[in-house]
């Protein structure tokens, strides 16, 4: 092999390492926030608490975008006021204002990180990928409350308002998804 090629064949493994990554950063994000609590990693129920204690706290919203994503994005309530146990609802808006269906997944983070593990979600439009039509607008639910044991915690008992933040990613279409965009696009040609 001449060293022309070592280098070609050198610098074609370095692109194809490098597009490797890239495709699986948002899995591999997601997947290591989840193992190890970074990011603010919330909890997971299948019903509101038990207990509802007197005392309150703000949950921020926040909403943005993977800078590909051509969706808009946002919540439609900045700050809500809760008691500590209390199931909250929030929603968020998604817009795709594309000819054609886009598929996105959320990922999400908690700040300040000490309360990732206190913020519980019930529901969740971010536990699935979303698919929007062309011009389809939709409000997407996210159900939670806050461990009542955030009292407790040397940490967390003094964290007075929670941030709740999801940035949209777009994914591949699901398989029937994209036989619609294929047929749609070939019928407009």
């Amino acid at each position: 092999m001449t060293p022309a090629n070592k280098t070609l064949v050198k610098l074609l493994s370095v692109v194809l390492l490098m597009g490797g990554l890239s495709w699986a950063s948002v899995p591999f994000y997601n997947w290591f926030c989840r193992v190890t609590g970074f990011g603010g990693v919330t909890g997971t129920a299948d019903a509101g608490s038990d207990t509802v204690l007197d005392k309150t706290i703000k949950i921020r919203f926040d909403g943005s975008l993977d800078r590909d994503m051509p969706w808009t994005f946002k919540p439609v309530e900045r700050q809500v006021e809760i008691k500590i146990g209390e199931t909250g609802l929030a929603f968020y808006e998604a817009h795709n204002p594309t000819d054609r269906p886009v598929a996105g997944r959320a990922s999400y983070n908690v700040f300040p990180y000490e309360a990732g593990s206190f913020f519980i979600k019930i529901h969740c439009f971010c536990f699935d990928e979303q698919v929007l039509a062309p011009g389809e607008t939709v409000q997407m639910p996210v159900s939670f409350y806050v461990d009542p044991s955030i009292v407790d915690d040397l940490d967390a008992k003094y964290i007075h308002s929670i941030t709740l933040s999801y940035t949209f990613h777009e994914i591949d279409l699901p398989e029937g998804y994209a036989a619609l965009d294929t047929g749609a696009g070939a019928a407009t040609n």
